[in-house]
């Protein structure tokens, strides 16, 4: 297990100390999130106007919001690949069993092509046969 750590970061023009198992690059990059939405907000004059409290609220909501929306895309696209997966499981069933009837056919073509060369040669000594035949009886 990694070490816990304290990390100086600058959030809204004031250093805070962050606390985590985290890295010092990660929790940095958590602080610039913040950081862009208090500058998001602070081009809004209604935001200007409010209250400190009432700011912070409104970052606390958007911070949320953002999150929810990444969380559903998130279990969305985990769908998305567990549909993908058994698509891809369905494809690869399918392509056993295409194999397997690939080889089949090729067992009775196989099959069928000594059948022909037999028949071939049976029809060949027939046909002797009957020249010997045909020869004794002219005989």
């Amino acid at each position: 297990m990694t070490e816990k750590k304290d990390i100086k970061v600058v959030i809204d023009g004031k250093v805070l100390t962050m606390s985590g198992y985290e890295s010092e690059d990660y929790m940095q990059k958590v602080a610039s999130y913040i950081n862009n939405k208090i500058s998001e907000y602070e081009k809004i004059d209604f935001f200007k106007h409010a209250s400190k409290d009432i700011q912070h609220r409104l970052i606390e909501v958007n911070i949320a919001d953002d999150y929810h929306k990444v969380k559903r895309q998130l279990e969305e696209m985990e769908t998305e690949m567990r549909k993908k997966e058994e698509e891809l499981y369905e494809i690869k069933h399918d392509s056993v069993n295409k194999d397997m009837m690939i080889e089949d056919t090729k067992e009775k073509l196989k099959k069928a092509q000594n059948e022909l060369h037999e028949n071939a040669k049976q029809i060949v000594q027939l046909q002797t046969e009957l020249k010997e035949r045909n020869k004794e009886a002219k005989k």
